[in-house]
């Protein structure tokens, strides 16, 4: 293991503003949802219930608002989606302390749709700057970077509200959220990398990219949110169930202490895992974490096996994603996978949370991960699929000088296939199957029977990847 994947992608024209901004943009955006929720209870005094409520229509607004936020982007660009966004996040927060409740629920619900897409475009913009073979340190590093923002958003919002109010830091959040968009407006980053501008890509159709595949890679990115956010939950739960509440703000934080130590250490690695196995090992050392007994210690240890896997399994699912999707709908393929985020967590929490007040927070962690780990096994004949790649076109024999008209379409076909053997390796799964394609098009139009002699299907290429 070595850092010089790290010294080689910051040293990377543009990355290393990319990222700075991007951590500090997605502080006041975590930051939002909490002080939304202690501006209900505790300013407008009413329960948990209806700040939950304002919270699942924030991440609704969020999920839809995401994959269309992407396509605008892939459509039209950067700069006029974030005008947009941020002009809509400096209305809802001028204008969302002075709201009623039922006003306030249908703001989040808008403002939710219209939030500023920091998180996939972030990532968007990283599979631009960096080039492919050097992403798995790159999405690495982006998703320490996540880890230490909610380590720091939630901190910061809880003290704010507790010395300031709700109102003042509904204000503060405002002005942090549309600080972050003029940041990004400001610093415009490419969303394709300098070849996809020299020559861009048309437009491709959903049915192209978004097959079954995807959605195996989508709904581990939601299992991984979901087991998370269950976790997370859980072990406030346990602590607080076992008078040693004092010690959760420190147990939580050494928790994403071992995520970046883990994300570190994936990122430096020379080869890719699978987001599947990171995901369901990552589910399945969850499990035992019930069984723990004893001092807030004892969880702290436990949590080392499953903590240390989860910036890698995030930043796996992103590198993936990156590489099966074309240029052209990555900002979509980027606001889907976001999407899929948010419905982890949004559904992970009231899993949890029905799990500890019917059997207790030990019976929450095993039904957490073995819900996990069935999930990815779900997802696995799908994945499958991507594993049926392309096979490498046999080296043709010698065609002998034609002499017939069969002999010419014989000799029409192994020419095809010599071109496309010949061709060089693909950089990305959507140009592998850009190249097959392209290949069998050309072999079929000298002779229906010909394009069966190559030898390849038009399936995509599963690529090695760690994300």
């Amino acid at each position: 293991m070595t850092i010089e994947p790290y010294r080689k992608i910051l040293g990377l024209p543009g990355v290393r503003a990319l990222m700075l901004v991007g951590l500090i943009a997605r502080v006041p955006v975590i930051a939002a949802g909490i002080v939304l929720t202690l501006h209900v209870v505790n300013t407008m005094h009413l329960g948990y219930a209806q700040a939950g409520l304002v919270g699942t229509a924030s991440t609704l607004g969020t999920a839809i608002g995401s994959p269309l936020a992407g396509r605008l982007i892939d459509r039209h660009g950067l700069r006029p989606v974030l005008i947009v966004t941020t002009a809509a996040q400096g209305m809802f927060w001028s204008i969302a302390p002075q709201l009623s409740y039922h006003v306030l629920l249908i703001g989040a619900l808008i403002a939710g749709v219209l939030s500023l897409p920091v998180f996939s475009l972030v990532r968007q913009c990283i599979a631009a700057l960096i080039p492919a073979d050097q992403r798995r340190p790159g999405f690495a590093l982006d998703s320490m970077a996540v880890e230490l923002s909610y380590m720091l958003a939630p901190a910061a919002a809880v003290a704010a509200v507790t010395a300031f109010g709700s109102r003042p830091t509904m204000y503060a959040v405002g002005i942090g959220v549309v600080g972050a968009g003029l940041a990004l407006i400001t610093l415009n980053p490419p969303t394709r990398s300098a070849a996809e501008r020299e020559n861009p890509q048309a437009a491709v159709p959903r049915r192209q990219w978004l097959r079954p595949r995807l959605f195996a890679l989508l709904s581990i990115t939601a299992v991984l949110t979901f087991v998370l956010t269950a976790t997370d939950l859980t072990l406030i739960a346990t602590l607080k169930g076992s008078g040693q509440e004092t010690w959760i703000g420190l147990v939580i934080a050494v928790w994403c202490g071992y995520s970046l130590i883990g994300g570190f250490v994936y990122g430096a690695l020379h080869r890719s895992i699978s987001p599947l196995l990171l995901a369901g090992a990552m589910s399945a050392l969850t499990i035992p974490l019930g069984l723990v007994g004893g001092g807030w210690w004892w969880l702290l240890l436990a949590l080392i096996p499953a903590g240390v896997l989860c910036a890698p399994s995030l930043s796996a699912t992103i590198d993936t994603m990156s590489q099966w999707v074309p240029s052209a709908a990555r900002g979509e393929a980027m606001g889907l996978h976001g999407t899929a985020l948010t419905v982890g967590v949004a559904a992970g929490a009231p899993f949890a949370g029905t799990i500890i007040d019917a059997y207790g927070p030990g019976w929450a962690f095993a039904a957490t991960g073995t819900a996990g780990v069935l999930l990815a096994l779900i997802a696995l004949p799908l994945w499958r699929l991507a594993g049926a790649g392309i096979r490498t076109a046999p080296t043709p024999e010698p065609v002998p000088a034609a002499t017939a008209p069969g002999d010419t379409q014989l000799a029409g076909a192994t020419a095809a296939a010599t071109t496309w053997a010949a061709a060089p390796e693909p950089a990305s799964a959507w140009e592998g199957t850009v190249l097959a394609e392209a290949s069998i098009s050309g072999a079929a139009s000298t002779t229906p029977a010909a394009a069966s002699k190559i030898g390849v299907s038009g399936q995509d290429l599963r690529p090695d990847h760690r994300s």
